[in-house]
């Protein structure tokens, strides 16, 4: 019998594919909204001798996915906004996002299908404090699949 290995949450990479096609990809502090969520519907049959519902599978959704780093001075996470903003990425990408374990190896890989990014949000700026400056970027995504590293 196999035995499940508890994992920590350490770093997660991600990588997506730019209008030039070339590979990015970027390190993450945090990954929120991994969700997957299928709608039921109840139904009966006219003809049905009992008197109970079927429950059938109805709308497949995905949660939006949040991810958060530290700010590097790159912008491509801007560029990438600019180009759904603008129309020129309406069909979205596969971004992969994975779970590094303490010794930076693949666990596990999310593949957001038919990515694009709905809200980019810049750090709050303070001069007085001492916080590092942390960037997300909001993706919705059409599927989410999971798969062992």
């Amino acid at each position: 019998m196999a035995t499940a290995k508890l994992l920590s949450q350490f770093n997660f990479l991600v990588t997506w594919d730019d209008m030039k096609g070339e590979t990015k990809e970027g390190g993450f502090q945090e990954v929120a909204g991994l969700a997957m969520e299928v709608g039921m519907a109840e139904y009966r049959a006219g003809n049905a001798r009992t008197n109970e519902s079927v429950k059938i599978s109805t709308m497949a959704k995905c949660g939006d996915v949040t991810l958060k780093r530290g700010v590097m001075g790159a912008n491509d996470l801007y560029k990438w906004m600019n180009d759904v903003r603008d129309g020129k990425d309406d069909q979205g990408k596969k971004v992969t996002v994975t779970l590094l374990d303490g010794s930076r190896n693949p666990v596990t890989n999310w593949h957001l299908l038919g990515a694009r990014p709905i809200k980019l949000e810049a750090p709050s700026m303070n001069a007085t404090g001492s916080d590092v400056a942390i960037e997300s970027i909001t993706l919705t995504a059409e599927r989410i699949e999971q798969e062992a590293a």
